[in-house]
């Protein structure tokens, strides 16, 4: 039997509880810290770097390095390219998302695999791989000569890569919902007498809107950002292929620092639209 001395007193009890307490807020508090500091620094910081070196030899020499020629050209090829792949990119997550949650067939894991393939390979062996595919030395290469169409060091073969690149981040954004969603309002609208492509409009859609706008928006940012498979299939032609990524490389390497954090400061206010928006977003979805 325990006697009264092992036991705690009644007052012993609350200044347990006080203490442990008392710890975890400072535990809380560090943590917070910690994540705050580290943010600053890794993220915070550089970015500040970013537009205080823009903006280092004033206001003109800054708008001259942006409305360079060569720099709009970058910056234009930039936006056209993210133009092209993410509505591509949203209709092939959309199919890929309904043929895998709504439908049971052999192969199933194979395509996710396949979908799921540009996360595991790295964008400079994307590049190579496509350049091995579709260039003049490439399996197709000598055919396209043939009838007068390039694909590598040009448009096409920039959208080809940020197309690969980019594959997944609509699809399993889309696919996770649907998955967790079912198929229960599906088989009442086509039993209520609604076809496929009605259901789809306003059954299926609607309840996705979100996860397509997040998918949407995390496909544009890595189209916009994508330089290592672009840099190869690109050819990094002055004023012609150089995407916004490959121009500030390039001005970098010319010793032109400030041209090259000038369209920098572009990319990282492209990059704090896209995170604004994004937080919008997640804001949104939770209300509804």
């Amino acid at each position: 039997m325990a006697t009264a001395a092992t036991l705690p007193t009644t007052s012993a009890v609350p200044r347990q509880i006080s203490r442990k307490a008392r710890r975890a807020a400072w535990t809380r508090r560090i943590l917070i810290g910690l994540a705050f500091l580290l943010t600053a620094l890794f993220l915070l910081v550089p970015v500040a770097v970013i537009f205080q070196q823009a903006f280092a030899r004033g206001v003109p020499t800054f708008w001259a390095n942006i409305t360079h020629p060569e720099t709009l050209h970058a910056i234009w090829l930039t936006v056209l390219v993210a133009l092209i792949v993410v509505p591509i990119n949203a209709f092939f997550g959309l199919c890929a998302a309904w043929a895998i949650a709504k439908f049971q067939f052999r192969g199933k894991k194979l395509l996710i695999a396949l979908i799921e393939l540009p996360f595991s390979i790295s964008p400079i062996v994307a590049g190579v791989a496509y350049l091995m595919v579709y260039g003049s030395r490439g399996i197709f290469g000598p055919w396209l000569e043939e009838h007068g169409l390039q694909v590598m060091f040009a448009l096409p073969g920039i959208v080809l890569v940020t197309l690969f690149v980019t594959c997944p981040f609509i699809a399993r954004q889309v696919l996770v919902l649907m998955q967790s969603q079912g198929v229960d309002e599906e088989e009442a609208s086509l039993s209520l007498g609604a076809g496929g492509f009605k259901t789809f409009l306003y059954v299926t859609l609607p309840n996705l809107k979100w996860a397509l706008i997040y998918g949407v928006i995390l496909c544009n940012a890595r189209a916009m950002g994508e330089y290592g498979a672009v840099s190869v299939v690109s050819g990094q032609i002055r004023g012609q292929t150089n995407t916004l990524p490959l121009q500030v490389d390039l001005l970098y390497h010319d010793y032109n620092a400030a041209g090259a954090f000038a369209a920098a400061s572009v990319l990282a206010v492209l990059a704090l639209i896209t995170l604004a928006v994004k937080t919008i977003v997640e804001i949104r979805s939770r209300t509804e």
